[in-house]
């Protein structure tokens, strides 16, 4: 699977991006999950932006939040992938692709995530540990999770 990857700041983002980066976070985190969530929580105005396409098709994303954002630490968020590539190593692809672009931005540094509890594994795999108890956020299980 061949995935061209983009990452710019906020303000970089055409229109086209932007809009193409909030109708995959809508059929991903709302319809699918099913979760009505304020997904405009201003944070993606101070975020830089990881885009992952297929084509010309946005098929993988997530914002990547400088520290004292979200966390005291750098931090990775609104981690999506396509249907259409789930179960291809896409997601794996997207988080290497992120811990590369935080090392560019912000040197070695502490990455701090929310992480739906069912991706415990997932997160384990990139070297992130549990630094949280399981908390409800939209009422989905979540556990705050850390790399050193």
């Amino acid at each position: 699977m061949n995935i061209t990857w983009k990452f710019i700041a906020f303000k970089d983002l055409t229109n086209e991006e932007l809009y193409n980066i909030m109708q995959l976070r809508a059929e991903v985190f709302v319809v699918e999950q099913n979760c009505p969530y304020q997904d405009a929580d201003g944070k993606d105005l101070k975020s830089f932006h990881l885009m992952g396409f297929i084509d010309a098709k946005l098929v993988a994303y997530c914002r990547i939040l400088p520290q004292n954002i979200s966390y005291p630490e750098a931090s990775i968020g609104r981690v999506v992938t396509s249907a259409l590539v789930r179960g291809t190593g896409a997601g794996k692809m997207l988080m290497t692709q992120s811990l590369i672009e935080i090392e560019k931005l912000f040197g070695k540094t502490g990455v701090k995530i929310g992480a739906q509890l069912y991706l415990k594994k997932f997160y384990e795999s990139f070297g992130f540990i549990q630094s949280s108890d399981e908390y409800l956020e939209d009422n989905i299980p979540h556990i705050e999770m850390l790399k050193s």
